[in-house]
């Protein structure tokens, strides 16, 4: 019966050897990545051709600068304050129910296509216009949600 292996040898490489292993492997690489490197080879050409290629150069040697001037210029109070606007109305988006914003935005297409169209007839509106109108159910129903709108804003800038 043969003796159990109890020691694993592995071979030891010398340096020669890892970097011929490692070439060997680049060649691999290269091999099976052949038209994908010819494309990065022609665009790093038309980049230096055109120019970037030394603006991007240059703009990573002065990246300190650079950064100092970006965060310089975030810091300013009409940027602060757009983000700022931004992180509120994404928050206010929030609260409302999607299909609530669904119903009012159709609706707000609907009134602006019957807007152009009363647009074009160009006719004079009077009061008596004004009082039919008010008969009018849709014409009702907008004028009571705007009501109830304008009671909600100013219950909330009450606060």
């Amino acid at each position: 019966m043969a003796k159990p292996t109890t020691k694993i040898v592995r071979p030891v490489l010398t340096e020669a050897e890892k970097q011929a292993q490692a070439l060997e492997q680049v060649k691999q690489d290269a091999a099976q990545h052949a038209e994908g490197i010819r494309e990065a080879l022609k665009l790093l050409q038309e980049l230096h051709d055109s120019g970037i290629l030394e603006a991007l150069k240059s703009l990573i040697e002065a990246k300190e600068k650079v950064a100092k001037i970006a965060v310089g210029q975030l810091l300013r109070s009409p940027v602060t304050n757009s983000i700022n606007n931004a992180m509120a109305a994404a928050e206010a988006l929030a609260e409302i129910e999607p299909d609530m914003t669904k119903k009012l935005v159709g609706s707000l297409v609907q009134g602006l296509q019957q807007a152009k169209a009363g647009l074009e007839q160009d006719s004079k509106v009077g009061l008596f216009d004004l009082v039919r109108a008010l008969q009018d159910p849709d014409i009702n129903r907008a004028i009571s949600f705007g009501l109830n709108l304008l009671k909600g804003m100013g219950q909330g800038l009450k606060e």
